[in-house]
């Protein structure tokens, strides 16, 4: 045998891999030809969209949907949470293997006005799926519909619709409602749809993959007057305009430049007149981190930043300041499955090579603080960004997230 022949036999396919290759197109094809129904559900999702534990229209159809394909659904967790079972092989504790896995989406709207201009466009003004939680719940339906078709697993599957993934911390309040002991699962994993990046592609972070963010209001209160002497005040739009800039100093020179950290001052309001200097001014701002020591860096100089910056001036500032979302820290070897699953069901050139962590922020961090567990990146293609009023997902990745879901499944509770 000659050295080429040597490297070709290294680099072609095992007798494994190719079955698990052929065992995804299969999946693929099957969801791929019933998939116009759920593109209809979808929009249907999305034309009415609700707000964080608000979700009960779409509740009661993720649950009848699941009812009616076989599934043991509970629902009124965390108030609009629904988790729908299904258990494959011999014995109601999950099968021989006694493996459990679960899948999370989000069910949530967004209090944004939508300018989409879709026939399907949202019908309640003021809210809008405006991050695509729509398509993931729609995505994991159409998983579970394969899979309670044609699933070929041993083992217990836990489907978890979640309410309240938008600053309501619905993933928190379904464990505190007894979650993962209700509904025991070894691992659990979540997909979020991701703007500018191809259709369909999947990306994997092991580790932090996305921030934890922490809200503030600081109130800078100074004396107010006249425009015409300012001498006579102490101006509260000076003292912030000073703040404002200095507030950066915190992640420039507290933090190591080897860490992540952003501090946004995104609203600041005060004043009525363009002659009236006003008594005070508040601040809004966000702080995120990947790390739970750069959080805390951040937690307590942004405070002391913002107090004695106003004493230096002659003014005061109040803080309040509210720990929200921790960051997704991601499980090394769930990870690694799980990027290995993407290789089978998608194919190498889909999966994300270098695919970098995301410093937007998710309640699913609470879910990955209590089990094992992976959150992964599908590519939403040339979209608008998420949070826009022009945004929508993209229908041409419910197929390829679909069948990455059963894939996974089938993998899991081999």
């Amino acid at each position: 045998m000659g050295v080429d022949d040597s490297q070709a036999l290294q680099r072609a396919p095992s007798l494994a891999q190719t079955l698990a290759r052929e065992a995804s197109e299969r999946i693929g094809a099957r969801i791929a030809a019933d998939i116009e129904p759920f593109i209809a559900l979808r929009r249907d999702i999305h034309r009415h969209p609700e707000l964080a534990f608000q979700e009960h229209r779409t509740s009661a159809l993720v649950a009848e949907r699941l009812r009616d394909w076989g599934y043991e659904v509970t629902t009124g967790i965390a108030g609009t949470g629904v988790v729908g079972t299904l258990r494959r092989g011999s014995g109601r504790a999950g099968g021989s293997s006694g493996k459990r896995l679960g899948l999370r989406a989000d069910m949530d709207a967004l209090p944004i006005t939508e300018a989409t201009g879709l026939p399907y466009a949202s019908v309640h003004g003021g809210v809008m799926h405006a991050c695509g939680h729509d398509g993931h719940t729609t995505a994991l339906l159409t998983a579970a519909h394969y899979l309670a078709r044609h699933g070929d697993f041993d083992g217990t599957l836990q489907l978890i619709f979640q309410p309240a993934e938008e600053m309501g911390g619905g993933a928190q309040r379904m464990i505190d409602d007894g979650l993962f002991e209700r509904f025991p699962v070894d691992a659990v994993f979540g997909l979020h749809n991701w703007p500018c990046v191809s259709a369909g592609h999947l990306g994997c972070v092991s580790g932090p993959a996305m921030a934890s963010v922490d809200q503030a209001q600081i109130i800078v209160r100074g004396k107010g007057g006249h425009g015409a002497q300012p001498h006579e005040t102490v101006d509260p739009i000076v003292v912030s305009a000073q703040l404002i800039s200095a507030l950066q100093t915190v992640v420039a020179r507290n933090v190591d430049p080897l860490d992540m950290g952003v501090v946004t001052v995104g609203s600041i309001h005060g004043g009525f007149a363009a002659n009236v200097i006003p008594d005070s001014v508040e601040l809004q701002l966000t702080a995120r981190a990947f790390r739970p020591e750069v959080r805390e860096v951040l937690r307590q100089r942004v405070p002391a930043l913002a107090r004695a910056q106003a004493e230096s001036f002659g003014a005061t500032a109040e803080v309040n300041y509210r720990l929200g979302y921790p960051a997704v820290v991601n499980h090394e070897g769930e990870t690694a499955f799980a990027r290995e699953v993407a290789l089978e069901a998608l194919g190498a050139d889909k999966v994300e090579a270098g695919f970098r962590p995301r410093t937007a922020s998710e309640d699913f961090a609470y879910m990955l603080q209590a089990r094992p567990g992976s959150y992964l990146f599908i590519g939403n293609g040339d979209s608008a960004p998420l949070h826009s009023p022009r945004y929508d997902f993209n229908d041409a990745v419910l197929a390829p997230a679909a069948t990455y879901w059963a894939r996974l499944v089938e993998r899991y509770l081999a």
